[in-house]
C-alpha cells in the first residue's frame, strides 16, 4: 500500500474510453501502442509506478479533452509477449484531479495532479450498511441474462460489499459517461446507488452498446 506522501504531483495518463480503475480493484490491460509502451518502461523505473486512468470526452468536440477526475494505480503485474506488447495489471490506489498537462518531450500524456479530498481512497475497506444484497444479485441475474453475460456467481455472492459494487461498476457495459460517474462517486453508499439506477435504465432500453475495455 502507498501512503500519501509518497504519491508525486506528476503522473502519465492513460485515456481509454470505458476502462475503470476504482481504490483498491485491479484492472487487467493490454498495451501495444509504442507511446504506451514507452509510458510503461518509464514507470517501471519510478518508486511509485504509478498510471493514472481517465476517461477522455467523447465526440469531435472533446477530442483530445480529459475528465477531471481519475484513478491512479500501481503497475503490480506485468508480462511481455514474443511480438512485443505487455500484459500488465494496475492496483488502484488513489483517485485524482487533473491540475493541467504538462509539457514535454515524452509521447504519452502527463499531468499534474492533486490527491486532495480522496483520503478516503487510501485508508480500509468501505462498507455500505443499507445495502441489499438480494435485491441487486436478482436485479444482476435478470441484466446478465438479458444482455447474454455470464459470471460466477457462486464469488460474486461471497465477495466483499466494496469488492462486489466496485467490479461490477468496472465491468458492466455502461458508457464512458457513466463509468465516470460511478468513478466520481463520494461513497460505496453513492456509487451502489447509481449503479442499481444505471442497471435499472438499461434494462429499461438504455444503451444496449457494450464497450470493449
Amino acid at each position: 500500500m502507498i501512503t500519501e506522501i509518497d504519491l508525486p504531483e506528476t503522473i502519465p495518463v492513460f485515456p481509454l474510453p470505458g476502462a475503470l480503475l476504482l481504490p483498491r480493484s485491479r484492472l487487467p490491460l493490454h498495451l501495444f501502442e509504442p507511446r504506451y509502451l514507452a509510458m510503461l518502461d518509464d514507470v517501471l523505473k519510478t518508486p511509485a509506478r504509478l498510471i493514472g486512468m481517465v476517461q477522455p470526452f467523447d465526440g469531435p468536440q472533446g477530442a483530445g479533452k480529459l475528465h477531471g477526475i481519475g484513478c491512479a494505480g500501481r503497475v503490480t503485474a506485468f508480462s511481455e509477449t514474443e511480438d512485443g506488447r505487455y500484459m500488465i495489471t494496475l492496483s488502484g490506489i488513489s483517485r485524482f484531479r487533473i491540475q493541467q498537462a504538462v509539457e514535454g518531450f515524452t509521447p504519452y500524456r502527463r499531468c499534474d495532479v492533486s490527491w486532495d479530498g480522496f483520503g478516503r481512497d487510501l485508508g480500509p475497506d468501505e462498507k455500505d450498511p443499507d445495502f441489499d444484497r438480494a435485491k441487486l444479485m436478482d436485479l444482476l441475474e435478470r441484466f446478465f441474462e438479458e444482455r447474454g453475460l455470464s459470471t460466477d456467481w457462486d464469488s460474486m455472492k461471497e465477495a466483499d460489499d466494496e469488492l462486489l459494487i466496485n467490479s461490477l461498476s468496472m465491468l458492466c457495459p455502461f458508457d464512458p459517461e457513466d463509468k465516470q460517474a460511478l468513478l466520481e462517486a463520494p461513497s460505496l453508499s453513492t456509487r451502489r446507488e447509481t449503479l442499481f439506477t444505471l442497471i435499472e435504465f438499461a434494462m429499461r432500453g438504455g444503451d444496449h452498446e457494450e464497450i470493449m475495455q
